[in-house]
């Protein structure tokens, strides 16, 4: 789906928070920053994956990693999904899908028969300079932190 590739400099973005705090690749210079995107807050696979992510959060901390989130829901939705499950790090609420768009995870899907577009569940690893490390499109929601953490 998506074109980035590991060795390509990681788009240029913005988008806010639950909370309307705005994030920019830029805010992640010197750290390591997992930016995943998922189809839809509280459903099960995006669940599994947040959880995991969650469980797993030290170990990511303790090896210079920034966790950001990302899907179209709204603020409330993500804030809601935050609360619910307690996530230690902030989902962006990219309801015009600018985000989603420069990583080009938006695209057609196929479930149960049925086309229509939608966010492709990708994952992208970026170094402390900008630069993608690793793009995972096969994502196992719940077993992601070890597919990362290797």
């Amino acid at each position: 789906m998506t074109t980035l590739k590991s060795g390509d400099k990681a788009p240029q973005f913005s988008g806010l928070d639950q909370n309307g705090v705005a994030h920019k690749l830029e805010d992640y210079s010197g750290k390591k920053l997992v930016v995943f995107f998922y189809p839809k807050a509280s459903t099960p696979g995006c669940t599994a994956e947040a959880c995991d992510l969650r469980d797993n959060f030290e170990r990511f901390k303790a090896n210079n990693y920034e966790l950001l989130g990302v899907s179209a829901d709204s603020a409330k939705a993500q804030a809601k999904f935050i609360d619910k499950y307690e996530l230690p790090f902030p989902l962006l609420a990219d309801e015009d899908k600018s985000v989603i768009e420069a990583f080009g995870v938006w695209g057609p899907k196929k479930f149960m028969g049925k086309v229509y577009d939608g966010i492709h569940r990708t994952t992208f690893v970026i170094n402390e300079k900008g630069i993608i490390e690793e793009v995972i499109s096969d994502v196992k929601t719940k077993a992601h932190a070890a597919q990362i953490l290797k």
